[in-house]
């Protein structure tokens, strides 16, 4: 089936040559303007966030950039895009597509998970199980050719704060088998405290099952959309703290804001870059109650450029400073 394709380098604003850290900046800046919680149209923001939400995941991947760029700049935004032949076999793309038992061929589509098409088409669900294609003989009843349903495995992109505080989404499952067609929409619970790579099963949602088998189940796997502001490890959110030179000698207050509300944290003096710096249960939430926590990490942030007066302030500690960086 032919999807749109998408120009994850456009959606970033970036040429094909950015480097992973134009990628990453870029992919921050955006994120920030177009988080929901700050935007002002939190519909069109929503869906923003999630097209470059998609681009990051992308090419913020070193592996997926090189599948995605192996595809080539021909390509535009907004045409009909099939896979080259083969590419669903290179990458374990999705496998949406076959012959069930009566040879009828057959599709089977998500909506709602976060990622469009394209992704789902290129990098989402696979299907798993046998091909179900043995066919009928008269001389055998229809049991003993039963077979189960093929389990599906999907993509659902879960913000942070759905991983904080949980949430119920709306996921559409289209099947084709034939001509025909039904649509079926899904409320998923999400858990507070999901972590990526955890697997929602939905029982029975998945491939259909013939000659009176059961169907199979649907699997959608997390992806915890990147944000602007934290990296994610386990239940703990990693929080890089840009300073200046003089709040790392004379030490700082700052107010830093998490998911559920902003905390203080005390910079001591002489703090070192990348120190890290942790804020227990400020983190996301674990099943058993408790709660991963907030590190901070100090990164020093020098001026680009200086005044005439601040050069001369600058000059004048070098004279005094006893302080030797090398023997």
């Amino acid at each position: 089936m032919p999807v749109q394709y998408k120009d994850y380098y456009e959606s970033l604003g970036l040429p094909r040559s950015a480097s992973d850290t134009e990628i990453k900046k870029a992919f921050r800046k955006l994120a920030r303007e177009f988080h929901p919680d700050v935007a002002k149209d939190k519909k069109r923001a929503e869906e923003k966030f999630k097209e470059i939400n998609e681009a990051y995941e992308v090419l913020g991947d070193p592996a997926k950039r090189k599948k995605y760029d192996e595809l080539g700049a021909n390509w535009k935004t907004g045409t009909e895009f099939r896979p080259p032949p083969g590419w669903e076999h290179a990458t374990g793309g999705r496998a949406f597509h076959g012959r069930n038992a009566d040879g009828e061929e057959f599709e089977f589509n998500l909506g709602g998970t976060g990622f469009s098409d394209f992704f789902e088409q290129l990098f989402g669900a696979r299907m798993r199980g046998s091909e179900g294609g043995f066919g009928r003989s008269a001389n055998f009843s229809e049991e003993e050719f039963s077979e189960r349903g093929r389990d599906v495995e999907g993509d659902i992109m879960v913000a942070l704060e759905e991983a904080m505080r949980g949430s119920v989404r709306a996921v559409n499952v289209r099947h084709t088998v034939g001509r025909s067609v039904k649509t079926e929409t899904h409320q998923v619970k999400i858990p507070p405290g999901v972590t990526e790579g955890q697997r929602l099963r939905l029982a029975g949602r998945g491939g259909a099952g013939t000659g009176g088998g059961a169907a199979g189940d649907l699997y959608l796997r997390v992806r915890l959309a990147k944000h602007p502001d934290f990296e994610v490890e386990d239940h703990d959110l990693i929080y890089e703290a840009e300073l200046a030179p003089w709040e790392v000698v004379l030490g700082v207050d700052l107010s830093v804001r998490t998911l559920d509300g902003r905390v203080g944290i005390k910079i001591p003096a002489g703090t070192q870059n990348g120190q890290k710096l942790r804020v227990r249960g400020r983190g996301l939430p674990q099943r058993n109650g408790a709660r991963g926590d907030l590190i901070v990490v100090a990164q020093i942030a020098m001026p680009s450029k200086v005044t005439d007066t601040e050069k001369k302030l600058w000059e004048q500690l070098e004279r005094e400073s006893h302080f030797k960086p090398r023997n």
